[in-house]
């Protein structure tokens, strides 16, 4: 198929599922972001068609302000957002007056802090800045720094995993790429998050980051990604197994330790404090309250199995959590079966972890299988792709060699 009607074709598919939500019972920042998207998407696959050289580039660019640039100024200015953008700039505020982001007694769902301590860093700036004009406004907006950190962990782990200088490379291939990545960043799966919400995008670069670095053999910042991304949410830890079975396959035993040690060792620092100065707290808000078993409900109902499950009372939710368990220990011996050995293979088997823990628990979202997409595209677009080790034993033999001609005697000689 020619790739111009391929480019048409996914970017029309993105602004059916973007016109979807003016049309529907979505909350209000959906809306406008679906109203802006899907007329730059539009925009975009009557770009894509261009036979000019620059139709690819301008049709990228087209999605990007349609889906991105605009609805994320426009929802900032007026101070839409969905409600998780005002818990993590709570988080913050309480952050700098308590030292933990946890209230004592919260008496509605509103209240609820559901993060670990180190999401509270992207509330931090609105604490700071306030709300008393339009630049503060906009600068403490936790979206603003979540999409920064999310593009941030981009930039640094296309550098990491970057070839070195003299190695050779497809030609064009770094132009295409970059198409690739940011038409996937102005799709749905990014865009949406980004503008109305963001709250998942710094962990999911974090963890992108910390398997770059891993693949790369540079544990020492594998293990400070891990630890990272480990004190925004405790959805983070299964990565830590994958990125040590990724050093231990491409640096050993050592710099694997080495690795686990600096992201749990990270981990315990940053979420320490906040233990031990609410400790009853953040049990009950953020693992009780995920897991519908805190005093109140979460919003999260999507019906997946696992909560279909739960719904059913004490034993449904008993064994939901028990499927929960089980799907969790067989990605963990798969680890060891069959450890990844370079960036795509650690991604897809982290990927598949989050997956079954997203579809096997006992509250959830729909939304929430877009962190394990992410992980799995990002690691095709941005670290290429899935090549096999070079079998360096490998000898073949074509035919028994020829046994040199004799020397035939000169001539005179007895």
């Amino acid at each position: 198929m020619d790739k111009r009607k391929l480019w048409c074709g996914g970017w029309l598919v993105a602004a059916a599922w973007a016109a979807v939500f003016p049309f529907i019972m979505a909350p209000e920042p959906h809306r406008v972001w679906g109203m802006s998207a899907c007329l730059g998407y539009l925009c975009a696959a009557v770009a894509a068609l261009s036979s000019r050289p620059r139709g690819r580039a301008v049709s990228v660019c087209l999605a990007l302000g349609g889906a991105v640039v605009l609805p994320f100024v426009l929802l900032v200015l007026t101070g839409t957002a969905q409600s998780e953008v005002g818990v993590v700039e709570r988080s913050g505020l309480l952050t700098l007056r308590q030292a933990t982001p946890y209230l004592p007694d919260p008496h509605t769902v509103g209240e609820v802090t559901p993060y670990l301590p180190g999401m509270a860093v992207f509330g931090l700036p609105r604490a700071v800045l306030g709300e008393s004009g339009p630049l503060p406004g906009v600068l403490g907006d936790a979206r603003l720094w979540c999409a920064v950190a999310f593009l941030g962990c981009l930039w640094a782990a296309r550098r990491a995993i970057r070839p070195p200088a003299g190695a050779p490379s497809a030609a064009g291939g770094g132009a295409s790429r970059g198409y690739a990545v940011g038409a996937f960043v102005a799709s749905p799966v990014v865009a949406l998050p980004l503008c109305v919400s963001g709250v998942d995008l710094p962990l999911t670069g974090l963890l992108f980051l910390a398997l770059a670095f891993a693949a790369r053999r540079r544990p020492v910042a594998a293990g400070l990604a891990l630890a990272a991304a480990c004190s925004l949410k405790w959805t983070a830890w299964p990565a830590v197994a994958v990125a040590v079975t990724l050093l231990a396959h491409h640096a050993g035993i050592r710099a694997a330790v080495r690795g686990a040690a600096v992201a749990v060792g990270g981990t315990v620092l940053l979420v320490l404090p906040s233990a031990l100065l609410s400790p009853g707290p953040l049990v009950q808000q953020v693992f009780a309250f995920p897991t519908g078993r805190g005093p109140f409900e979460t919003p999260a109902a999507s019906p997946l199995p696992g909560r279909l499950l739960a719904d059913l009372g004490p034993a449904g939710w008993y064994a939901a959590v028990a499927m929960l368990l089980a799907g969790g220990l067989a990605v963990f011996v798969s680890l060891l079966v069959r450890p990844p050995h370079d960036l795509v293979s650690a991604a897809d088997r982290l990927a598949v972890g989050l997956c079954v823990a997203f579809l096997l628990a006992p509250a959830g979202r729909f939304g929430y299988l877009a962190l394990p997409v992410t992980l799995a595209v990002l690691a095709r677009l941005v670290g290429g792709a899935h090549r096999k080790e070079p079998a360096h034993d490998l000898v073949v033999r074509t035919s028994r060699p020829a046994r040199p001609a004799p020397v035939p005697a000169a001539r005179g000689a007895r």
